[in-house]
């Protein structure tokens, strides 16, 4: 451990490790947000803590786990001479359940418009959002633990990169919550970007890899747009007739 303090490499491991844990960490954060937008405040703060729990839970179970982690990689079967391992099909699975679920959310929110539900109609219990957020914690934790083997070789850096990044995303969950809450649009929005990461899962399950830069800057674009619009909306010089 005090040879890992001096040195040089290993900062910079840690350094970059984190900020790709924490971009990596953004998607965690909009899934989270939006399966508890419609949770009353007090269930909502309890299950985004549950949330990042079980999602550091399942990182460094993950990480004491190196070698099994690495032979999910390995070819299960081949199709039209395409092998698939069980890496690919956990991502599939993980994309495609993100792509359903930001479907189903985007047309309850367009039907919410156009016709009333019954009372309690639609109400996630808080169970049901806690095992959505485990079943998408555990994807999301299986492609950044593969990400960080790939760029660290201690895992004592990877545990603490791990660790920093589930702070940043502690702090951000309940802001970003309680934003995406206040203002229904950014709700559509987010869900948006759920389909936009579930395509990338499903794509990187079939081999097919988008770079994460092209995603990564077209929701912070969006999200750009959609802050200042926002702000458009809160200019009382607009709301004069």
């Amino acid at each position: 451990m005090p040879d890992l303090i001096t040195n040089p490499d290993a900062w910079a491991a840690l350094i970059t490790l984190s900020a790709l844990e924490i971009v990596l960490g953004i998607d965690n954060v909009v899934f989270i947000s939006i399966l508890t937008a419609q949770l009353d405040p007090l269930r909502s703060r309890r299950a985004r803590a549950v949330g990042l729990s079980l999602a550091f839970a399942f990182r460094v179970l993950l990480l004491a786990s190196l070698s099994s982690l690495l032979g999910i990689s390995n070819p299960v079967f081949i199709v039209s001479g395409a092998a698939f391992s069980w890496r690919d099909i956990i991502l599939i699975a993980g994309g495609l359940f993100l792509i359903a679920k930001g479907t189903r959310e985007i047309h309850g929110e367009v039907e919410a418009g156009q016709k009333s539900h019954p009372k309690g109609a639609n109400v996630r219990t808080l169970w049901m959002v806690i095992l959505q957020l485990a079943i998408v914690d555990l994807v999301f934790s299986i492609d950044s633990i593969i990400t960080a083997v790939g760029l660290a070789d201690q895992i004592t850096v990877m545990i603490a990169a791990v660790i920093i990044a589930l702070i940043v995303m502690f702090f951000a969950a309940n802001p970003v919550g309680r934003f995406i809450a206040q203002h229904p649009t950014t709700k559509m929005l987010a869900l948006a970007f759920l389909l936009m990461i579930g395509g990338a899962l499903l794509a990187d399950g079939f081999h097919f890899h988008i770079p994460r830069v092209y995603i990564y800057s077209s929701m912070a674009f969006a999200a750009l747009v959609e802050f200042l619009n926002v702000l458009a909306r809160r200019n009382p010089r607009k709301q004069q007739p």
